[in-house]
């Protein structure tokens, strides 16, 4: 016949067990958040790699330059527009480069 000290004994150790799965189980949700932030940051490091890689093979041929060339020129052009339609001699226009009555 189990004596009163030992079922005390066998609850309170159930419920040391019960408290140290719960610790466990949290650390695990905190561990697998952790995997994936890192995944998620060597996905964006690897798709910039990718990115790269991608500009020095196609600006590497002769076509790629031709492209470059029309990708820096669309750049070049598109930043001349929105500066020309958004400013106004120097100063910021609201009504995108056109005068209020």
């Amino acid at each position: 016949m189990p004596s009163i000290t030992s079922s005390i004994a066998d609850f309170v150790s159930s419920i040391t067990a019960i408290f140290m799965n719960l610790f466990y189980s949290i650390l695990a949700v905190f561990q697998s958040i952790l995997a994936l932030g890192q995944g998620l940051f060597g996905d964006v490091l690897q798709l910039g790699q990718s990115i790269v890689k991608l500009a020095t093979d196609l600006s590497q041929n002769a076509v790629g330059v031709v492209v470059a060339n029309f990708f820096a020129i669309l750049l070049v052009g598109g930043g001349y527009y929105w500066y020309t339609n958004v400013y106004q001699r120097g100063t910021k226009s609201v009504t995108g480069g056109k005068k209020r009555v």
